[in-house]
């Protein structure tokens, strides 16, 4: 299992690593703001099987 992903922030263009928690349930969804510029993102985490993971970032709406 992937123990790491990683998305690229819209708003500083870094790419940010997140660590994969599986405990957490197949489809996954939190707020997290980007260690490099501080702006705020939904992440989403999609685990399809035991070595496909898909993250995606968006900004966290006002």
């Amino acid at each position: 299992m992937m123990n790491e992903a990683s998305y690229v922030c819209d708003s500083c263009g870094e790419e940010i690593v997140i660590p994969i928690d599986i405990t957490a349930g197949h489809s996954q969804q939190y707020v997290e703001d980007c260690p490099v510029c501080c702006h705020p993102h939904v992440v989403h985490v999609e685990i399809l099987d035991e070595e496909n993971v898909q993250v995606w970032a968006e900004p966290e709406s006002d």
